[in-house]
């Protein structure tokens, strides 16, 4: 990682798995944490379990995102112990089975709204008046390549990323007084079991051009922690090298 002036409390969404599982071991990994504190959650207890054991001086809560209740207590408990966050990643997110629209049955369509959209938006409910109140302060909210363009049979992701973007750009614009910052972040093409979904086939050489999660976060960890005001409101992507 990047040289950095000081440590930074980065919160971060979905930790157990894919994206949010490499940025807890960059941030939070003992060669190259740089004093920061992680602060996590997800939703599966005995992975949330494990890495509580692997950091001992992090934070990783169960909490469902999708659950504004969930996520009130979460932020009281967090804003008592750390204060406001540096940054907050929003990173938690589900992808729906390839299907025509008509075909996504309910359950599966609010499962993908309820936690890529209204998961933003709670963490951001919860944490940003600490963030205003402090005047400062990073949103990074992830998007897609599907926040500003299209699949078929990806309905409910591609509708949900769009929706990122233009919280995200709304966000920004309302933050701007108070000097936080709302970016989005197109993390690119990563080899995850999210990307194994889409595709409907298992990891193998044709991926192979994709980076892993590991490698990706060596290079997004040092990228996120530059973001900074004159970002706010764009979309950003992760350097591929």
């Amino acid at each position: 990682m990047a040289k950095q002036s000081k440590p930074q409390t980065i919160l971060i969404t979905g930790v157990t798995r894919g994206l949010g599982r490499a940025m807890v071991e960059e941030f939070a990994g003992s060669s190259s944490s740089h004093g920061n504190t992680v602060i996590g959650c997800a939703r599966t207890k005995s992975e949330i379990k494990e890495l509580a054991r692997i950091y001992r001086k992090h934070d990783f809560q169960t909490v469902n995102v999708a659950s504004d209740t969930e996520v009130a207590a979460w932020s009281k408990r967090l804003l008592k112990k750390y204060g406001p966050p540096d940054f907050v990643l929003n990173n938690a997110a589900i992808i729906n089975l390839k299907a025509p629209l008509w075909e996504v049955g309910t359950k599966e369509f609010s499962d993908v709204v309820d936690i890529n959209i209204k998961g933003v938006v709670n963490v951001i409910r919860h944490f940003v008046p600490a963030m205003i109140r402090r005047k400062s302060g990073v949103i990074v909210n992830f998007s897609s390549r599907w926040g500003e363009s299209f699949d078929k049979q990806m309905g409910p992701y591609c509708a949900t990323k769009w929706a990122v973007m233009a919280l995200t750009q709304v966000l920004a614009e309302e933050l701007k007084p108070f000097g936080v910052a709302a970016i989005a972040l197109n993390p690119g093409i990563i080899r995850t079991e999210m990307l194994q979904r889409y595709l409907g086939l298992t990891i193998g050489p044709s991926q192979s051009c994709y980076p892993t999660p590991a490698k990706w976060a060596k290079m997004a960890a040092p990228y996120i922690l530059s973001l900074k005001m004159s970002d706010t409101g764009k979309l950003r992507k992760v350097p591929s090298r």
